[in-house]
């Protein structure tokens, strides 16, 4: 593709999360829209008539499986494959916090991780695209105000509302707290790569979140 080096050098990991973000989120859409599931448009609906034990549909169960792979696999990626950023640290805790509130939500039959997994709203937020890619009105809305408005108002109200003894209420919702502080910082990131290009700081397009030369060097 004619490359820099140092783009090249980013295309893999690039190229991976583009297919696996394409796939999972078709499920994801599949399992919304294509099933009898009403968690898109009812989403306290996934504490209805919960108990502890309850089997997991298997169609659940495999997107489980699946998210808990991918976030196992990008601790690791993010530690010692992926370019090395400015908010790899804060990436890492990502992982953990996605990873553990899709396991114990399973291990435990809670809903928590499976209303924000089925949402797709605990994914990656770098996402697989550049900044420019990521300005688009779908990264604010799915983030700072459907999950807020569906995800959180779900798991600290309704939750309550409905299974008034649930466990784990403090623990799960802490987490989801933490991710919601992530989708913010992020976001950030986006507004000041728009400051820069409007303020003419940019002659070309970067990721404000690389090191420069001489950061790299210190680094």
């Amino acid at each position: 593709c004619n490359l820099q080096p140092k783009d090249a050098a980013k295309m893999p990991e690039s190229a991976w999360k583009l297919l696996f973000y394409t796939l999972s989120w078709s499920y994801g859409i599949y399992l919304l829209f294509f099933t009898d599931y009403p968690f898109f448009y009812d989403p306290p609906s996934v504490f209805y008539d919960w108990k502890k034990g309850m089997d997991v549909p298997t169609d659940i169960a495999i997107a489980y499986l699946l998210q808990c792979s991918f976030y196992g696999h990008s601790i690791y990626a993010t530690a010692y494959m992926d370019t090395w950023r400015k908010d790899s640290v804060v990436m890492l805790l990502h992982h953990v916090v996605t990873l553990t509130l899709i396991a114990f939500s399973y291990a435990f039959r809670l809903c928590w991780g499976k209303l924000c997994w089925v949402l797709r709203l605990s994914r990656d937020p770098r996402g697989p695209l550049n900044p420019p890619c990521s300005l688009c009105p779908g990264r604010f809305w799915f983030r700072l105000y459907w999950f807020p408005l569906k995800v959180l108002y779900a798991t600290c109200y309704s939750s309550l509302q409905l299974v008034p003894n649930i466990p784990f209420y403090f623990f799960f919702n802490a987490l989801l707290l933490v991710l919601t502080l992530m989708n913010i910082y992020w976001f950030l990131y986006i507004v000041l790569f728009v400051a820069k290009v409007l303020m003419g700081q940019m002659q070309e397009v970067n990721d404000v979140r690389e090191y420069d030369m001489e950061d790299s060097k210190k680094t």
